[in-house]
């Protein structure tokens, strides 16, 4: 299946220097957007493997360490983990990417890292912003471990995702469409687009089934697995209806060029708003990072499944996830001159107390 994009019907124009907004607000901008949909991605992650690993009670203990071993190696914190924790297994996996904060990408250490930068920016956004990332922050502050098991982990991931999604809504509603709304919305698309790799790869690459096992009943809630991993289960069944098989449903997360969370989709996202932010044309791109997006863009609109699974899935998506992060390593380095600030130190005395 070939995807297409549509263009932008105006070309927004190159922006003097002297507009471009303080590189201090648009470095909180964009980071606060990026932590609140990693949380929401990791959130979503650890909610439907739990799922899975409960409806499938009968595979051997083996087979779920494997599990979860995969989910740990896409988060690419394995080392860490492994500096952490003994075993590998649900409670452990479970801690260490929701409730840790020691790993930066935990989703206590986003939403910790989101609220910091909007509160360094606070005139900025608009009160609704605000008392969402508030209100999750204290919720989560008011959490423990130990709570969440007892209570039923479902629900609290439930929870952050339901925060995610109206804090983007609110972020629509009331924020306006000015050059912070261009870094609001290129960390955010960014930030969905890696996580689709890492989604993707957790399946493909690391629980690859045996030849015995490919459309068996595993795989196939595998691969339904996925695709809720990144709510795209009835997106999926919209469009194709019948079963879910493999090539379809990777079809489907990298071409899409309607659905929101779809590589192809993504990167259209982020192309155009790094556009607006560098001040790039549409026709000739200056910025390596331009030229990155351009390319990346257009290989998404002219590849098929079938050259992308010759070329190799892991490959394909490694590569991306290196594209991603160069384009946003440039952005960083261009416009916002502001070195990250890390907030994690004083939450984990905080979390210690």
């Amino acid at each position: 299946m070939t995807a297409s994009v549509q263009t932008p019907s105006a070309t927004p124009p190159a922006r003097p220097q002297a507009t471009i907004m303080l590189s201090r607000v648009a470095h909180s901008l964009f980071w606060m957007s990026r932590y609140i949909e990693r949380a929401e991605n990791v959130a979503r992650l650890l909610e439907v493997n739990l799922q899975f690993v409960s409806d499938f009670q009968g595979i051997d203990g083996g087979a779920t360490n494997q599990h979860w071993e995969s989910i740990i190696l896409s988060s690419g914190e394995e080392e860490l983990f492994a500096e952490l924790y003994k075993s590998t297994d649900s409670q452990t996996v479970t801690e260490f990417l929701a409730f840790d904060l020691r790993n930066g990408g935990s989703i206590l250490a986003c939403v910790y890292a989101a609220r910091e930068n909007a509160r360094m920016i606070r005139d900025q956004i608009s009160l609704e912003m605000w008392e969402t990332i508030n209100e999750l922050y204290l919720f989560l502050k008011s959490q423990t471990t130990a709570a969440v098991w007892a209570s039923g982990p479902q629900e609290f991931f439930a929870k952050i995702n339901r925060a995610s999604h109206l804090f983007q809504g609110l972020t629509a509603s009331t924020y306006s469409r000015s050059e912070g709304w261009e870094f609001i919305e290129f960390g955010k698309y960014l930030e969905r687009a890696d996580k689709t790799t890492r989604i993707l790869d957790v399946k493909y690459h690391i629980l690859l089934p045996s030849a015995a096992d490919v459309g068996g009943a595993l795989d196939t809630a595998q691969w339904q697995a996925v695709l809720r991993s990144a709510s795209a289960l009835e997106a999926y069944r919209r469009y194709y209806v019948r079963e879910i098989l493999a090539w379809k449903a990777a079809e489907f997360l990298i071409f899409s060029d309607s659905f929101p969370r779809s590589l192809h989709f993504c990167v259209a996202q982020v192309d155009e708003f790094l556009r607006r932010i560098l001040g790039e044309t549409s026709s000739r791109p200056r910025s390596p990072a331009a030229r990155a997006s351009r390319r990346l863009l257009a290989d998404l609109q002219s590849l098929s499944i079938k050259d992308v699974l010759d070329q190799g899935l892991h490959e394909f998506l490694m590569e991306l996830q290196s594209t991603l992060a160069t384009i946003s390593d440039e952005v960083a380095a261009t416009t916002m001159f502001y070195p990250a600030e890390s907030v994690l130190e004083e939450q984990q005395q905080q979390q210690q107390q």
